[in-house]
């Protein structure tokens, strides 16, 4: 069962540390087995906000972790405390899994773990984390950054996006998209969509995509085209893109296609159907296309895709643990 560390002192923003604790800390048994083993790591009692927790393991616990996640660093103008930054760090080089959600990215950083990499925060302090890290490639415009060991997330709703996106890697798209059915919470949204989006949830009936995403979602299996998306929403193409990049961060084509690939994740992960089946089923047309686009997209082949999310027993697990 892979441990899963949420690192907790004084000064962290309670709304990402709480976020973390109920996609990780909850019992989900029910919804996959085994799930994550969840541990609180901090010195003593910690203030958080206006609450008090009193975590389950001190700060040297999360070297014994296969994924270490640090929430929120309120106060940005001060550095963090050395003991979190050198928890962090040696977690890391055990072989831990490190995320930050929102400004935890100036622990990572601190730390070191972000030295020559691409990293994200919250909007409102990127300028403050590339003035104070140079060596850090930070990009402002961004939900979170995936660097494999080292995930960095924007502010508040983009931590979430980083929590599902870690339970995807370790339990596919079906289980993580039933994690966010069960919160009420968007299953999927790309790490490069921009952090700042001017309509993020149309209100029903209140936006012209309000009709148009759900009539697409059913018809995945066609070769729709943005002329076609555009017709069925009675605009232009450049019209639609406009709503789109408004909605979802992104171009109409680029997010029929991520639907695409969601799609045939599920597929594979919950179905025997063919490469050529599934192929059909997104609107790829062949068996080719879809690897093609499959592999670019989400890094591995299909068929290495099905065996790793049908038949792996301890996902996010370390070798050898």
């Amino acid at each position: 069962m892979p441990t899963v560390a949420l690192a907790v002192t004084d000064g962290m923003l309670h709304l990402e540390l709480a976020l973390a604790t109920e996609v990780f800390g909850a019992d989900l048994t029910h919804i996959v087995d085994p799930w994550y083993r969840f541990r609180l790591c901090g010195p003593d009692t910690v203030q958080v906000g206006r609450f008090r927790l009193a975590p389950d393991h001190g700060l040297d616990h999360l070297a014994r972790a296969d994924t270490v996640i640090v929430p929120g660093w309120a106060d940005t103008d001060q550095d963090p405390p050395a003991d979190l930054v050198d928890a962090v760090r040696a977690a890391h080089e055990a072989g831990a899994r490190v995320a930050s959600l929102c400004t935890g990215a100036f622990v990572l950083a601190a730390a070191g773990l972000l030295d020559g990499k691409r990293a994200t925060t919250h909007w409102a302090h990127t300028r403050e984390l590339a003035r104070r890290h140079p060596e850090v490639t930070v990009d402002p415009d961004v939900l979170y950054v995936d660097n494999g060991s080292v995930l960095t997330s924007a502010g508040k709703a983009a931590a979430m996006d980083l929590c599902l996106h870690l339970v995807r890697l370790d339990h596919g798209a079906s289980i993580a998209n039933t994690i966010a059915r069960r919160l009420v919470v968007p299953p999927h949204r790309e790490g490069g969509q921009a952090q700042f989006i001017a309509t993020p949830v149309p209100a029903p009936g209140s936006h012209p995509l309000t009709d148009l995403i759900p009539w697409v979602l059913e018809r995945l299996d066609e070769p729709l085209t943005v002329e076609d998306l555009a017709r069925r929403a009675r605009m232009s193409s450049r019209h639609l893109g406009r709503h789109f990049k408004q909605v979802t961060g992104t171009t109409p084509l680029q997010w029929l296609h991520s639907q695409r690939i969601r799609h045939a994740q599920e597929l594979l992960e919950t179905t025997d159907r063919t490469v050529d089946s599934i192929a059909a089923a997104t609107g790829m047309g062949t068996a080719t296309t879809l690897r093609r686009h499959f592999a670019r997209t989400v890094g591995v082949a299909p068929d290495t895709y099905r065996r790793t999310f049908r038949s792996r027993p301890h996902p996010g697990t370390r070798r050898g643990r």
